[in-house]
């Protein structure tokens, strides 16, 4: 699966990684609905370290769609449940 983080670039994150990302995206979904600005901006700083961090980046010269794009670090609580759906950023 490709991610994008807005601002920054691509990762390729193996389907082993997608449980553990799937963890951090229903802590960002219960901070968000619960309206708490300081776990909403943990759980989406954690959330974006983990894609960094367990994915590979694709390289900037590497023309290929985004599976899913994820808001970057300076998005606000109400920017992004706009873009929350029931299952949260990262579905499944």
């Amino acid at each position: 699966m490709i991610m994008r983080i807005l601002g920054e670039g691509q990762y390729e994150i193996s389907d082993g990684n997608l449980d553990r990302l799937n963890e951090l995206d229903s802590a960002l979904q219960s901070a968000a609905d619960a309206g708490d600005e300081r776990a909403f901006t943990s759980a989406l700083a954690a959330l974006l370290d983990a894609v960094r961090g367990l994915g590979d980046p694709v390289a900037d010269d590497v023309i290929t769609p985004s599976d899913l794009v994820l808001p970057d670090e300076d998005t606000s609580l109400t920017e992004v449940r706009t873009l929350l759906s029931d299952e949260g950023l990262i579905p499944g």
